[in-house]
């Protein structure tokens, strides 16, 4: 196991380099500049712009002083927020995405796990279809439907939870529902179908035969291998909830790494977005790395060598 982790952690690195090499092409191929949107602007001016951010140079250079700053750390300026680098603005905002993204995935573990068991320990049930009906709902709804639904029932009309803004613990509450509910219903289809694979399982009928207690096989016997198809779907799943964020934040007013993003996209702030790229990059490959891990414990079949 040793052995396999320490290859993929290091295979991380040229898999992130492919992504940063591909993602900085991409964006320098792209029509207009940092600065096509300015008007008024002496040419002069707009020439020592670039010779400050290191434009004027030739394309292979930019690229190599960029993975070299890349390597020490450094993200590089902003050209919208030239007063800022883009490790200021991304340590300003990850956090409350973070926070909404834990609670997200929080939310959709719990009530898509619970809904899952119950449609299998109750397959053809109506509890069964009630769960499963509720997920569909959930897959169904996109975020920008559910979120102003939400915040008119609960902030506008019940008055029990801010419908925006940032700053208290109630405030996270609202876009977190919001965010997660989709991967919940996922999570929830997951869990019942790997659920009905091991209920009939002969290790499953071993232990009924011992007369262990139904909660205790469930807990115990058959969620290791009835997970796993979550497990597979969590490493994208978790990256996902930090870029899908973006809606949601601006639905909520949340001070978070999503508009940055968006604002990046349009100014052509080329190292913001690359910022916000790298992190995003290292995060899902980071959570990859751990569903593989977590394979090797949850399925005893799995060997690493």
């Amino acid at each position: 196991m040793t052995r396999f982790i320490v290859g993929r952690v290091l295979g991380l690195i040229p898999t992130l380099l492919v992504i940063v090499t591909l993602s900085f092409f991409v964006i320098r191929l792209a029509p207009g500049s940092p600065f096509t949107t300015e008007r008024g602007v002496p040419k002069e001016v707009v020439e020592e712009l670039q010779a400050h951010y290191g434009f004027d140079r030739p394309f292979q250079e930019q690229l190599f002083n960029y993975l070299a700053n890349l390597a020490s750390g450094n993200l590089g300026l902003s050209t919208k927020y030239p007063q800022r680098t883009v490790n200021e603005i991304i340590a300003a905002g990850f956090p409350p995405t973070l926070l909404i993204g834990s609670f997200a995935l929080l939310w959709a573990l719990l009530f898509g796990v619970s809904a899952g068991i119950i449609g299998a320990m109750r397959q053809n049930t109506v509890f069964d279809y009630g769960a499963m009906s509720l997920a569909m709902v959930g897959i169904s709804l996109p975020t920008f439907v559910l979120g102003p639904l939400l915040a008119l029932v609960f902030g506008l009309t019940l008055y029990v939870l801010p419908p925006a803004g940032w700053g208290a613990a109630r405030h996270v509450v609202l876009p977190a529902v919001t965010l997660g509910t989709v991967y919940a219903a996922y999570v929830a289809r997951l869990t019942r179908g790997g659920m009905l694979e091991v209920v009939r399982a002969d290790f499953v009928r071993t232990a009924r035969a011992k007369g262990l207690s139904e909660q205790l096989i469930i807990w115990r016997h058959m969620l290791r291998g009835g997970l796993l198809p979550v497990v597979t779907f969590l490493g994208p799943a978790i990256a996902n909830i930090l870029v899908g964020s973006v809606v949601v934040e601006k639905i909520f007013a949340v001070p978070g790494i999503g508009p940055y993003f968006v604002d990046a996209a349009f100014n052509r702030d080329y190292f913001l977005v690359m910022g916000i790229v790298v992190v995003y990059s290292a995060f899902l490959l980071v959570m990859n790395l751990i569903v593989d891990v977590l394979y090797g414990f949850l399925d005893p079949r799995v060997r690493y060598t």
